[in-house]
């Protein structure tokens, strides 16, 4: 039985397969995998990152990871257990045969190498497709100078997703070396107000609004959101999303970044 397979049984089978490009190139060679993935790859494939699922605890490169770590990995991936893989690279096969025998390390022998690889696939006149293309929107994202700056423009509303005991000092905050309190001139909202207890569904668009009216939120002015960590202030983002306000802000560091610090003001 072969490990390999070729370009046009893949072809004919897209879509049957979980496919991977495990490109790897050495740190001399002055290119990234990762980036030459997303300009082009065969369509639907999944991008393998050899010094990724890696023992990180190793000073060699790229040493393969304990069983739970790989398991945790291909989770991450998508990958089961029984699912047929095939792998290729951008050179031939290089980094295609390292993961073809990593996958068999860890007992998952339903893994093939496409013989030739990218090149081959693509001297064919075979498709590629683009990776994912980001486009960043500034405006949705709020840092700590901008927060600074507020209190005194007081430009927009700061509305903490906080438990009401964190937002006034009088409850520890879980992460050591935190100031206690909240940022001047904020509001306060537990994100879990704008949860069913039960069922952890959204409350109904009347609930939310009220609720972010009871806070002292006006729903006509900006608003940036603000948590422990820029985690549970999404959610309130989300509520606000779903009242219609699709602008409003995050602030990414939160109190993780601002209570740590001794040079930004706090109330308690």
């Amino acid at each position: 039985m072969s490990a390999l397979i070729a370009t046009d049984e893949l072809a004919a089978r897209l879509g049957e397969m979980v496919i991977l490009d495990g490109s790897h190139h050495l740190p001399t060679a002055g290119r990234n995998a990762g980036s030459e993935f997303l300009e082009a790859h065969i369509p639907g494939a999944r991008f393998f990152d050899i010094d990724g699922v890696a023992d990180r605890a190793s000073d060699l490169p790229h040493m393969l990871p304990d069983a739970k770590g790989f398991a945790l990995a291909m989770g991450v991936m998508g990958i089961r257990r029984d699912d047929e893989v095939v792998v290729y690279d951008v050179v031939g096969t290089t980094g295609a045969a390292r993961v073809w025998w990593t996958f068999r390390a860890f007992g998952h022998e339903r893994v093939k190498v496409l013989d030739g690889g990218l090149p081959k696939w693509r001297a064919e006149g075979r498709p590629v497709e683009g990776g994912y293309a980001a486009v960043a929107r500034p405006e949705l994202v709020r840092a700590q100078e901008d927060m600074l700056a507020n209190i005194a423009s007081c430009a927009e509303q700061v509305l903490d997703a906080r438990s009401p005991g964190r937002f006034a000092g009088v409850e520890p905050e879980p992460r050591p070396g935190m100031r206690s309190g909240h940022i001047p001139g904020s509001l306060n909202l537990p994100y879990t107000e704008l949860l069913d207890p039960e069922s952890r569904t959204f409350r109904d668009r009347a609930t939310l609004r009220a609720a972010f009216e009871a806070a002292g939120l006006d729903l006509d002015r900006p608003v940036a959101t603000t948590c422990g960590s820029g985690v549970t202030a999404a959610v309130l983002a989300l509520g606000l999303y779903e009242l219609g306000r699709t602008d409003t802000a995050v602030y990414d560091g939160s109190w993780s970044e601002w209570g740590s610090r001794e040079d930004t003001p706090v109330e308690p």
